[in-house]
């Protein structure tokens, strides 16, 4: 029978659980937001519990298909944001409880990891930083606009927002806009329909390698209590100032680390316009810094990576 590998990770934004088997082709890939009410920009942390509880028990009845021709190995699960110590949010009990589960009835092993690694992992999946562990990264989400450097096994944290994250400006701009939450894909659009004169200005420190986001939200904010731009303007505004953001710590983190190679990963990555504004600043800036994007359904919130992180684990393990 043919080994397979479950990962699960359970954030802020949704309930994932994905299978990959031994050769690291993905089996199962499922994802559903958290249920979030109009005009709310996101759950309390008990709410959200309860949301993954309901909802991680259906998706785990999706198991139900791999059976008679893959017989689980190992179990991985997101145990906290980041991987550090002080880093936890209760949201990932969930994961971190049901796969101790999952995993000690069927007597296999579990693997922890962080949902940091997971979005890392899921990002380089199919591109030229599958298996690699030198290059610089950057985690764009709701809760990191984080810098990173991948030296072997160790994850540097360079530099990062000091106040709100990329995807929290996303979401708070969107949901004043009246969109639903999460924000991206609709402000988005809008942005695609407006232009962009760099009305909202850099506000970076640390030598470029972090920067404030706060004061960008405001001024949104105050646009659109006075009128005085549209709503088209405003979301271009807004990815506008996150792709100037992003290259200049990139270039700040190429600086002091030598990296030649970056990968960018996070909900916000998998936006199409993210992308091409990054790479056109990046451009103008005669960057010889090579930037990854992963795939976009991979670049948002998922389990892949994190499914993938436990294979590794297992057959590390399977050396020894």
């Amino acid at each position: 029978m043919n080994s397979a590998f479950l990962g699960l990770d359970t954030s802020n934004y949704r309930t994932s659980l994905a299978v990959v088997d031994e050769e690291g082709k993905i089996l199962l890939n499922q994802q559903k937001l958290l249920p979030v009410s109009a005009g709310e920009r996101g759950l309390r942390q008990s709410d959200a519990v309860y949301a993954h509880l309901k909802q991680l028990k259906s998706m785990l009845g999706e198991l139900r298909r791999l059976e008679g021709v893959y017989s689980l190995q190992a179990v991985c699960a997101s145990v906290a944001p980041r991987g550090r110590e002080d880093s936890y949010m209760p949201v990932f009990e969930v994961g971190d409880t049901m796969g101790r589960t999952v995993a000690s009835a069927m007597g296999i092993p579990f693997f922890p990891t962080d949902h940091q690694r997971g979005h890392l992992q899921a990002a380089a999946y199919g591109t030229e930083l599958e298996g690699q562990d030198h290059f610089l990264a950057i985690h764009l989400s709701g809760g990191t606009t984080d810098l990173l450097s991948l030296e072997g096994e160790f994850l540097w944290e360079l530099g990062s927002s000091l106040d709100l994250h990329a995807g929290q400006l996303v979401d708070r701009v969107g949901v004043a806009l009246g969109l639903s939450f999460p924000a991206g894909p609709e402000l988005e659009e809008l942005a695609l329909q407006g232009s962009g004169g760099g009305r909202l200005g850099c506000a970076m420190t640390d030598g470029d390698l972090s920067c404030h986001l706060s004061g960008a939200e405001t001024q949104a904010q105050r646009w659109i209590q006075e009128g005085s731009l549209s709503q088209e303007e405003i979301a271009r505004e807004v990815y506008d100032l996150l792709s100037r953001t992003i290259a200049r710590m990139l270039a700040a983190g190429q600086r002091k680390t030598g990296q030649q190679r970056a990968l960018i990963c996070g909900g916000i990555a998998s936006s199409a316009l993210f992308r091409q504004l990054l790479q056109e600043r990046l451009r103008k800036h005669r960057s010889r810094l090579r930037v990854v994007f992963g795939s976009p359904e991979l670049s948002g919130d998922n389990a892949v990576g994190v499914a993938l992180i436990g294979r590794d684990q297992w057959l590390a393990s399977q050396k020894h």
